[in-house]
């Protein structure tokens, strides 16, 4: 039986989760910038085959974690959280290496699907900080997350670059050191958060898929609705990787160096609400009314990136759409409010394969929709039109939360409580 965590361990856990999926957005950023480079250098300078496959990658990657999420949810919820992030730290560590050893193309795109299928810490850091925290506190932990995922997305492609300038292969070699290097420093650090009798007593496949874990969803009407929430939500948020750099770059001239500042600054306005509003907001307005606001103000950035004929228009939106990282942590902690401590892997696996799931149909949406509305064929040209999407994508959001955030859809429940 696991002793309970005390103080001051549990703030050495949170910070090394907060580490984890900082490592491990900062390794997947690393390679973004040098991955299509190393794809076309692999087909012989074709840009056009090289395009090919490194959508294959993504739709691949998006496709194994849809899959793989649940299973490692389960994982967690059978045998504890920390195996489950020791393992994806080492796994990832030892498949960055691979993958710049990688010889073929064909090579790479395996190292891209051991990738995806060990990248666990995403769900199993959500189950942890719901294990070792207060419902009260537990938005400010979620909100600790998104900060990481502003500081690895801002700092990793920049290395990256740099790294990549040098070789090619330099920036997987940088990933695999610091993954590993979190395992190492987890192995000594990283207390288990789930004590053994509040684990499952078995390993269930019929959880443990993205079917399976739907259907746990739907055993929790009002946590399916925050579900259905985070699904669109993510699902307007992939605008960005679907279709900014084109749209920046048609509607606005903006080159390479233009994009990079302006998601950079996207980045760090997304720190700053983790970090300082995230906590004192929720705290003094409560979740409901937190994702509402946040959700709200989503939908104005998006639609004042989709009307902003010009630059400088664009960027105003900025601030307001930065607002909307408010929603998620909120979300995060209503959903942990209502589902006991054995099947919070379970749910957060469910959550990323949704997740996962959106990043499949984004492109179809996004880049469908701007490639059509920018070509000869369209009856009027609209470039804005994918933004305005993700702009009404947000108000449904905005409106499910509304319905199946209210008392009646929301009872307390005891199964929920933290680890004392």
């Amino acid at each position: 039986m696991n002793a309970p965590i005390a103080p001051g361990a549990r703030k050495a856990a949170l910070a090394f989760i907060f580490i984890t999926v900082l490592i491990d957005v900062l390794a997947f950023g690393v390679i973004i910038p040098v991955l299509p480079h190393l794809v076309q250098q692999m087909v012989g300078g074709d840009i056009s085959t090289a395009a090919w496959w490194v959508g294959g990658f993504g739709l691949t990657f998006a496709l194994i974690q849809f899959v793989c999420s649940p299973i490692q949810g389960t994982l967690s919820d059978r045998y504890g959280r920390r195996p489950v992030i020791l393992l994806s730290c080492l796994g990832l560590g030892l498949d960055f290496i691979f993958m710049a050893l990688a010889p073929t193309l064909a090579w790479l795109f395996v190292g891209r699907i051991i990738s995806a299928a060990t990248a666990a810490s995403f769900t199993t850091a959500n189950a942890y900080i719901a294990d070792v925290t207060t419902p009260e506190e537990r938005a400010k932990g979620f909100g600790m997350i998104g900060a990481a995922f502003g500081v690895g997305f801002v700092v990793g492609p920049l290395i990256g670059g740099v790294l990549g300038d040098i070789d090619l292969r330099l920036p997987f070699w940088f990933s695999a050191g610091l993954a590993l290097l979190n395992f190492c420093y987890g192995l000594f650090v990283l207390p288990e958060s789930l004590p053994v009798e509040k684990r499952t007593k078995r390993f269930d496949w019929s959880h443990a898929n993205p079917v399976g874990s739907l259907k746990l969803l739907r055993r929790y009407p009002q946590v399916f609705g925050l579900a259905a929430v985070i699904f669109i939500a993510d699902l307007a948020h992939y605008v960005y990787s679907s279709v900014f750099v084109l749209y920046g770059d048609y509607r606005y001239d903006w080159g390479q160096k233009e994009v990079g500042y302006v998601l950079a600054v996207v980045g760090v306005l997304s720190v700053i609400v983790n970090v300082f509003l995230v906590g004192r907001l929720v705290k003094a307005m409560g979740e409901r009314r937190a994702v509402l606001l946040g959700l709200a103000c989503g939908a104005v950035g998006f639609a004042v990136y989709g009307v902003a004929g010009v630059g400088w228009i664009f960027l105003l939106g900025l601030p307001i759409s930065a607002l909307w990282a408010i929603a998620a942590p909120a979300i995060q902690s209503l959903i942990t409010r209502q589902v006991g401590g054995d099947e919070q892997g379970r749910v957060q696996g469910a959550l990323t394969s949704l997740v996962a799931l959106a990043g499949i149909v984004a492109p179809v949406i996004f880049a469908g929709s701007f490639g059509f509305f920018v070509s000869d064929a369209a009856p009027v040209k609209m470039p804005g039109i994918p933004f305005l999407i993700a702009a009404a994508l947000l108000v449904i959001a905005w409106l499910v939360t509304w319905r199946f955030t209210d008392t009646a859809h929301l009872p307390a429940k005891v199964g929920a409580d933290p680890i004392p």
